[in-house]
C-alpha cells in the first residue's frame, strides 16, 4: 500500500533535480550557453560520434530541436559534423578543442555543485540512496521491457 510519504518521494526527486539545474545554470552563466547547448556538449563529449538522432534520443528531445542546438553550436565553433563513413546521409557529431575546454569547465562546476549538494550527507546514507534509486530504475526498465514485449506480440 502506498503512503503519503511514498508519494512525496517523487516530488522531492523532481524538486531536487530542478534545484540542481537552477544552481548549475547560475554557476555556468559565464559560459554563455543555454542548458540545451551544454547538455548537448556534455552528451557529445561522453559519446563522441553520435548522430543527431542518437543525441536526440539520449537527451529525450525532438530531433528538430537538437538540430537547431547543433546548428548554433557548430556556428560558434563548439561542434563539428563529420560524414558517417558507413552512411552518406548521416552526420556524426564531434567536439572541437574549444568545446573540450568548456566541457572541462562544466565538469568543475558540476563537481563543486555536487560537493555543495552532498554536504552533511553520510557516505552510508548516500550508498543506501544510490542502491534504492538503482533498484527503482531497474523496476522501471523492467516495465519498459514488458511493455515493448507486449507490443511485439501479435
Amino acid at each position: 500500500m502506498t503512503t503519503l510519504a511514498d508519494n512525496t518521494l517523487f516530488y522531492v526527486l523532481h524538486d531536487t533535480q530542478r534545484q540542481l539545474r537552477k544552481h548549475f545554470d547560475r554557476r555556468a552563466t559565464r559560459l554563455e550557453l543555454t542548458r540545451a547547448q551544454w547538455r548537448a556538449l556534455k552528451a557529445t563529449g561522453r559519446h563522441e560520434g553520435l548522430s543527431q538522432t542518437e543525441l536526440a534520443e539520449y537527451l529525450d528531445m525532438e530531433p528538430i530541436q537538437v538540430g537547431r542546438v547543433i546548428d548554433r553550436l557548430e556556428k560558434t565553433g563548439f561542434v563539428e559534423r563529420r560524414a558517417d563513413p558507413g552512411d552518406r546521409r548521416r552526420w556524426r557529431l564531434h567536439l572541437t578543442s574549444k568545446a573540450h575546454a568548456v566541457v572541462d569547465e562544466m565538469e568543475v562546476i558540476a563537481a563543486e555543485l555536487r560537493d555543495d549538494a552532498l554536504r552533511g550527507i553520510a557516505r552510508a546514507d548516500l550508498d543506501t540512496l544510490m542502491s534504492t534509486l538503482t533498484k527503482m530504475k531497474e523496476n522501471l526498465a523492467a516495465l519498459d521491457a514488458a511493455a515493448n514485449e507486449a507490443k511485439e506480440k501479435p
